[in-house]
C-alpha cells in the first residue's frame, strides 16, 4: 500500500467512513461478501468499475435479494426501492487525499442513495480516483470521468467530442440534453458513522 492510500484511508476513517484496501480487483467480492450479509436486499448504480471487479454479477449470483434496475419494467420504481435496501453499491467519481468523496449525477438516483437511505454504501474505487483535494475532484469529473462516461452512453454533448468540460467552473457546464453533470454531491465527515465503506483498490479501475 502507497502513502497516498495509506493516507486517504486514514482521512476517510477520520471522516466515520470505513476504508478497505483490495490488492487487486480479484480480492474486492472477498471484501464485499465480508460487509454484507447472505440474503441481503442489493442494489447498485451504473459502474464500469463494478463490473470490472465483477460485482455485478456476484450480487446477482442468488445469494442476495438484488434489485436490478436493467431487468425491471419500472427503473424508478427500483430506484425507490434502493432507498429501503441493506446496501447500495456505486463507485465515487474521485476520493480526496483528505478523505472526501465527491459524485456527480445525471438523474441523481446515485446521489440521492449515497446521501440518505439504504442502510450501508458501498464504494468500490480504483486508486486512479484518487486526486489531492476537491478542487482535483472537480477538474477529474470535467476531463476524465464526464467525457468517458458520455462516450460510453452514446450521448452528444461538447465533452464526448473535446474530452472536456466546457466550462471549468463546478456547476457550469453544457446546456443540451445529454448533459450527465446536473446533481453535485460532497460527502465529508459523516454522522452515521461507518455507514459508507469504501474499498480502495491498488489498480486503475473505471472512468
Amino acid at each position: 500500500m502507497d502513502n497516498i492510500i495509506q493516507k486517504t484511508m486514514q482521512n476517510l476513517e477520520s471522516n466515520n467512513i470505513r476504508a478497505y484496501f483490495a490488492p487487486s480487483k480479484k480480492d474486492v467480492c472477498d471484501i464485499v461478501s465480508a460487509i454484507i450479509n447472505a440474503g441481503d436486499t442489493v442494489t447498485w448504480g451504473g459502474s464500469v468499475t463494478l463490473s470490472e471487479c465483477g460485482v455485478t454479477d456476484f450480487l446477482k449470483s442468488g445469494a442476495y435479494r438484488a434489485l436490478d434496475r436493467a431487468q425491471a419494467r419500472d427503473a424508478r420504481e427500483v430506484y425507490l426501492q434502493s432507498f429501503n435496501a441493506d446496501a447500495y453499491f456505486c463507485s465515487s467519481n474521485a476520493v480526496t487525499e483528505d478523505g472526501v468523496l465527491y459524485n456527480v449525477d445525471g438523474n441523481a438516483n446515485r446521489v440521492a442513495a449515497i446521501a440518505f437511505g439504504p442502510r450501508k454504501v458501498v464504494m468500490i474505487v480504483g486508486k486512479n480516483k484518487i486526486v489531492p483535494d476537491l478542487d482535483a475532484a472537480v477538474n477529474r469529473v470535467k476531463t476524465t470521468a464526464a467525457p468517458k462516461n458520455t462516450v460510453r452512453l452514446g450521448l452528444d454533448t461538447p465533452c464526448s467530442k473535446s474530452g472536456k468540460c466546457v466550462s471549468d467552473c463546478m456547476t457550469q457546464g453544457c446546456k443540451g440534453g445529454g448533459r450527465i453533470c446536473c446533481q453535485y454531491l460532497v460527502s465529508a465527515q459523516q454522522r452515521q458513522k461507518d455507514r459508507i465503506h469504501v474499498i480502495i483498490v491498488d489498480e486503475v479501475l473505471g472512468y
